[in-house]
């Protein structure tokens, strides 16, 4: 069996896949052309590393597609030195990006999830509650929830910096839309700017309200 090329496959998912789709930050290219996405990946699914479509992780978890990752990172406006808290950080790939870029980088998921290499540089692995991220390390510049929400908890809220930057994917009724947010004293919220596929983190359910 022939063996993917995987830096020409990289190559068109930046050409195909971002340069076409709003992913106009030339840092966020840059590293995006130079992580090796299919390293984190199953073993199994690395021919799929460079599609335009969620890739199954372990325990009904999956990593984001290209576009959205750099969607995220390009309304994040990420600048080298950021202290950045990555909620849902699966198997890495997006801290590799956001490290490449000279990020600090403190990457939250489940144990069973994140790499066993703790070799990533910048990179400080917090394996954890998504909704409660990571306070130690608090307070973040940047706060990227890598995946689709219904609700933002105040936790995280309380994490950012004050002018810090958020942004996330919430799910509203089955559509996604990519928002982003900055906080201002006590003042937090989020804009959506588009609608985008992403895939769903668990614990945000939105908090029931009681209707008469």
């Amino acid at each position: 069996m022939t063996k993917p090329n995987f830096a020409s496959m990289r190559a068109a998912m930046v050409e195909s896949q971002l340069r076409t789709s709003d992913v106009n930050d030339a840092r966020v290219i840059a590293a995006m052309a130079l992580v090796p996405r299919e390293t984190f990946v199953p073993a199994d699914r690395q021919a799929m590393a460079y599609n335009d479509r969620p890739i199954p992780l372990a325990n009904g978890r999956s990593l984001n597609p290209p576009l959205a990752t750099g969607r995220l990172l390009t309304e994040a406006a990420i600048k080298a030195g950021d202290k950045v808290l990555l909620i849902g950080a699966a198997t890495g790939y997006t801290a590799a990006v956001l490290a490449s870029m000279g990020a600090n980088v403190t990457a939250v998921d489940g144990a069973d999830l994140l790499p066993d290499d703790q070799s990533l540089s910048g990179v400080t692995l917090a394996p954890g509650s998504l909704v409660a991220g990571s306070p130690a390390g608090a307070p973040y510049d940047v706060i990227i929830v890598d995946g689709a929400v219904e609700d933002i908890p105040d936790a995280l809220v309380e994490q950012l910096a004050d002018g810090g930057r958020m942004t996330a994917g919430l799910a509203d009724r089955g559509v996604t839309r990519l928002a982003t947010g900055r906080k201002s004293g006590n003042a937090f919220g989020l804009t959506n700017i588009a609608d985008i596929e992403m895939v769903s983190l668990p614990g945000f359910a939105r908090p029931k309200t009681f209707v008469f």
